[in-house]
């Protein structure tokens, strides 16, 4: 009985991890409008019923596909940042926001984080599926900066949300830019400037 009962659990987790790997490719490929739950299922080879059983409609399908891609990006962050951990704090940060930067530059980050996530989703909830992720890795590497005098002592939450929208705005700046290698350049200058004056 326990036996049959883990094999289901198996069988359901792999039909939700079909049905978002599906729709990851096709949402990053044709955006959130321009993909129907028919092109899903027949993608993900499930029937129409199995992917309402696991989420309520597209939209909280294209949620579940957000927090995988704000998953990933956010392993390659803290994968970039702890890389270098004898950098000093402001280095480890740069560290980051190049990854970021980096993670910027493909086409799925882009139209699933950057363009559909805060429309379809709603800012609030855009945002709060980011802040599950990264806020806990800015503010360590904030405290960690004002422990070792790097950083003056302020306020740790409000300080790592500005910080991240700083990052956000900058991604965003620079994916709209005909030039795109200036704007980053000029957006890391910027940065490096915006930490060194905390």
């Amino acid at each position: 009985m326990t036996l049959e009962r883990r094999t289901q659990a198996e069988r359901s987790a792999a039909t939700r991890a079909a049905l978002i790997h599906a729709a990851r490719r096709l949402f990053a490929e044709h955006g959130f409008a321009g993909v129907g739950t028919e092109a899903i299922v027949r993608a993900a080879d499930v029937t129409r019923g199995a992917l309402y059983h696991h989420f309520a409609d597209k939209t909280e399908l294209f949620d579940a596909v957000l927090d995988a891609v704000e998953g990933d990006v956010t392993e390659r962050i803290v994968a970039r940042v702890l890389s270098d951990t004898d950098a000093g704090v402001v280095q480890m940060m740069m560290n980051g926001v190049e990854e970021w930067f980096d993670s910027c530059q493909d086409p799925e980050v882009q139209r699933i984080l950057l363009t559909d996530g805060p429309s379809v989703l709603g800012w609030e909830r855009w945002r709060e599926i980011c802040l599950t992720h990264v806020l806990g890795l800015c503010e360590s590497l904030l405290s960690q900066g004002m422990d070792d005098g790097t950083f003056e002592r302020q306020p740790l939450r409000p300080l790592a949300h500005v910080v991240m929208a700083v990052m956000d705005e900058a991604a965003l700046y620079i994916v709209t830019q005909p030039d795109r290698e200036a704007a980053r350049r000029d957006m890391e200058s910027i940065i490096t400037r915006l930490l060194a004056a905390l």
